[in-house]
């Protein structure tokens, strides 16, 4: 058995498969591109989705890659097993209607057991198949593997909704009698266990998966298909002979970095060192894949991996942000392999340190939440809990430990069930994003040419494709979609919206609704048939809406002009974060951590106005991408690009990669005008903006405003607009501040006239209002509390839905009076609701009772 490092495993990996003719994909963004179904790549055959479901066909058949992965459903076990990740790394081959189940697992074999690759003694490795599945059986066996080694398991077999499916084949290195005294018969019923070690699962995708279809009876797939995933992590930590995944080359540089940092020893906390070197792992590259913290989607699961560390560094007493810290290590370890990430350290950091402390004050604010909660109650229910936990990220030890603390318990039975709920609902929702569409094979089949005139709003057609639900059909008088040999529609990409416009000839008329790409990459214009039939081979007008698509080109040049502005600036490190360019207004996103001020506005829209007026003509040019980086063009961090690239370029002022329609001349832009400028997650800012008529429009309605408001205040010239009604606010500040102090001291002499009912040592002051208003209660108590030692205050307001209802105890008095006993009293004997704490509650009473039947149920308290 070989000693490797993980950079060592991955160049073999990746060097051996390239010597069976596979393809080397380099790893993708673990941000998803074109696919709103996951939020993150979260496994080796996840980046190569497209080839699979047969929405896109690839120029290779054999691939082989190391991807960056992110899985969050087993959270919970991070850190407390020697396996599970947040961020890990998978090594696949792929085949993709070529080799199947002969030649993948013959290769895997010789990968693991050969001299020249892992070399791991074939006694240490175990075989899992599904029981139907007797060829893949057969074949370790004929191998040389131990039948006793080759297991059958009902659980190997993958399918994850509809789509394709089928058995697969997990391969595991037995970690010794030592881990665990039971043997084979925990993969034969497939215990989770510590002693086999799962490295490889080889996947023979050759069913189509229907709902309502025995999976006896699912169909075989038209392109058979190879998909396996190897952990790199579990093959360092067998090869390196650590007792788990943490002790590898890829974790221990930033465990021995966090010891320094927090004086503690790995071997005093394991949990919580295991905790954090993963999920700074996961944080590191997420961010410097482009993703931000945020509330939804995967900026909200972004968050919680970070708050879920933050929270295990507490228990190595670190309080202070610290987790920034550990990025270079992350870095260091990894850079060989992902050089890109030294360019992101900077932007990574902040990011980091700005949520670490945003959580630090987030707990505070939880923990005061939770003693309101045990003012009123010795109790702390399952859904107060749980909320606790799912809003403020408040751990369910911490809630215990306050409320122990406080003499209280905890429904930790109820918050487990609502947590078991969540977990259910993540899982069913799992389940739905991660099914793979089922292949067309007539689309798949379908490579006719198809030119896409960009320059061009209306030509003349021959149809040469239609397809209804993905088969292939010769005419249709439904809706359809269909092909043509030449077409002026775009097909959103890029941020930029799809044309919209109309197919007709004298026999028939359709809307083209939507546009898509088929898996060749021919337009797919989706049509809704006004009337007519369309046939295979019909000659058709194709017309777009040429007013949006020139508004679009607008937008579009307008979006490469603001790009340069943001750089020229707020500095070269600006990059896009997202677009989108549509006839009515363009939307740009872009990386940057602070609000963009008035001033830097003002000169962004300048810069991009000159550009306008400069009349910088358009050139365009398809070139390899390596020859258009050595022209600096910008290029989308999350993009693929194939062997040619279009270069749009605007001299002197931008190049970049870019497949979407623009104007020959700035010139043409007219007018460009930032209308708002706004925060949308952590470190990603937008700006939306218009141009053309658009724009126009837009400063003539400012422009009447001005005009409108200037006559109104009797003003001459536009320009003391401002000044006057600046001088306006601030009377009406100063006149508001003079209502404020006269009411308050109408206010405070109705409380100095307040007269007490005394019941021992207590001042009951229980009085009636006109009033609704309760912060006009809040003054008269706060007033008779000043002076009053011994106050007890029951002020209830005039009905507007109900009674406002306000009991406030003064300082010395709450040391033996709790308010809120006595609101409970109240709202108990009156109907209502209301509580706070001990010296202060709010709350309502539903019906007003006689001061005397009040005062009864006061005194009642009193006397308790």
């Amino acid at each position: 058995m070989k000693k490797l490092t993980s950079n060592d495993i991955r160049k073999m990996w990746l060097s051996f498969f390239k010597s069976k003719n596979h393809a080397v994909v380099e790893g993708a963004s673990l941000i998803p591109v074109n696919d709103k179904t996951l939020l993150w790549i979260n496994s080796g055959v996840a980046a190569l989705k497209q080839y699979f479901d047969g929405s896109k066909v690839s120029a290779d058949k054999r691939l082989t890659n190391v991807q960056k992965s992110i899985r969050t459903n087993d959270i919970e076990n991070v850190g407390k097993t020697n396996r599970h990740h947040t961020f890990f790394e998978m090594l696949g081959n792929f085949s993709i209607g070529d080799y199947f189940r002969t030649e993948a697992i013959t290769w895997g074999f010789e990968f693991l057991t050969s001299k020249d690759y892992l070399a791991l003694p074939l006694e240490k490795l175990y075989f899992t198949y599904h029981p139907s599945d007797t060829e893949t059986r057969d074949l370790w066996i004929s191998l040389g593997v131990p039948k006793s080694h080759v297991i059958a398991n009902e659980d190997n077999y993958w399918e994850i909704g509809e789509g394709p499916c089928g058995p697969n084949t997990e391969i595991f290195f037995d970690l010794g009698e030592k881990i665990d005294a039971r043997g084979p018969e925990l993969l034969a019923s497939d215990i989770d266990n510590d002693r086999f070690l799962e490295i490889w699962n080889i996947v023979f995708s050759q069913y189509n998966a229907k709902a309502g279809v025995k999976r006896e009876n699912y169909e075989e797939l038209p392109s058979k298909n190879i998909d396996t995933g190897a952990g790199l992590e579990r093959i360092a930590s067998v090869l390196q002979e650590v007792p788990s995944n943490f002790e590898t080359d890829l974790f221990m540089p930033i465990i021995k970095e966090l010891e320094k940092l927090s004086g503690v020893k790995y071997s005093d906390d394991i949990v919580s060192f295991r905790v954090i070197a993963d999920h700074i792992r996961t944080s590191t590259f997420a961010i410097a894949d482009g993703a931000s913290f945020s509330n939804e989607g995967r900026g909200y699961v972004l968050r919680r991996v970070l708050r879920r560390a933050v929270r295990y560094g507490q228990k190595l007493a670190m309080k202070e942000p610290f987790l920034y810290k550990l990025v270079q290590s992350v870095v260091d370890v990894m850079k060989d392999f992902y050089p890109y990430l030294e360019s992101k350290i900077d932007h990574v950091e902040k990011l980091i340190k700005a949520e670490e402390v945003r959580f630090l004050n987030t707990l505070n604010h939880g923990e005061e939440l939770l003693r309101g909660a045990l003012s009123n109650s010795k109790n702390i229910s399952g859904e107060v809990a749980f909320k606790l936990y799912d809003t403020f990220g408040f751990p369910i030890d911490l809630t215990l430990e306050i409320a122990s603390e406080n003499g209280a318990s905890v429904d930790v039975k109820g918050f487990e069930v609502l947590l078991e709920e969540q977990r259910e609902r993540a899982r069913a929702a799992r389940k739905n994003l991660n099914s793979m569409a089922s292949q067309s094979e007539d689309l798949l089949k379908f490579d006719q040419k198809s030119k896409f005139e960009e320059q061009k709003f209306s030509v003349t057609a021959t149809v040469i494709g239609l397809f209804k639900d993905g088969v292939k059909v010769n005419e249709s008088a439904e809706d359809v979609s269909a092909i043509f040999d030449v077409t002026p529609f775009y097909s959103e990409s890029g941020g930029q919206v799809s044309d919209s416009g109309f197919v007709s000839n004298k026999e028939l008329r359709a809307v083209v609704s939507a546009m898509s790409k088929a898996p060749h990459g021919q337009h797919l214009h989706h049509l809704t048939l006004d009337y007519g039939v369309i046939k295979v081979g019909d000659k058709v007008q194709l017309e777009i809406d040429g007013v949006a698509r020139r508004s679009i080109m607008l937008n579009h040049s307008a979006t490469h002009l603001l790009h340069r502005a943001l750089n020229d600036v707020l500095g070269s490190e600006v990059s896009q974060a997202g677009s989108y360019v549509g006839p009515d207004y363009l939307r740009f996103d872009f990386n940057y951590n602070t609000r963009v001020t008035d001033e830097e506005l003002e000169k962004i829209e300048l810069i991009v106005n000159k550009y306008i007026s400069d009349s910088v003509p358009l050139t365009v040019k398809y070139m390899t991408l390596a020859e258009a980086q050595k022209l600096g063009a910008k290029a989308l961090f999350m993009e693929k690009y194939g062997d040619l690239v279009r270069v749009v370029t605007f001299a002197g002022i931008s190049v970049e990669l870019c497949g979407g329609t623009h104007i020959d001349n700035t010139s043409k832009i007219g007018t460009f005008v930032i209308v708002s400028e706004s925060s949308i997650a952590s470190g990603v800012r937008r700006i939306v903006a218009l141009t053309g008529l658009a724009a126009y429009e837009h400063l003539k309605t400012y422009s009447d405003t001005v005009k409108r408001i200037s006559k109104e205040l009797g003003l001459n010239d536009k320009k003391d607009v401002v000044p006057h009604v600046r001088t306006l606010v601030e009377k009406n500040a100063l006149l508001n501040s003079e209502v404020i102090a006269l009411k308050t001291q109408e206010l405070h002499r109705i409380a100095s006239a307040l007269t007490p009912k005394k019941h021992g040592d207590t001042n009951i002051y229980l009085e009636y209002f006109t009033t609704s208003n309760r912060e006009d209660l809040g003054v008269i108590a706060d007033k008779v509390r000043s002076t009053d030692e011994c106050a007890l205050l029951v002020l209830v307001g005039n009905k507007t839905n109900d009674f406002p209802l306000l009991i406030s105890v003064s300082k010395e008095l709450s040391k033996s009076l709790n308010a809120n006993k006595v609101m409970r009293a109240l709202t108990s004997a009156f109907g209502g609701r209301g509580g706070g704490r001990p010296d202060f509650a709010n709350g309502v009473l539903l019906n007003l009772p006689e001061k005397t039947k009040a005062l009864a149920t006061i005194l009642k308290v009193l006397d308790e």
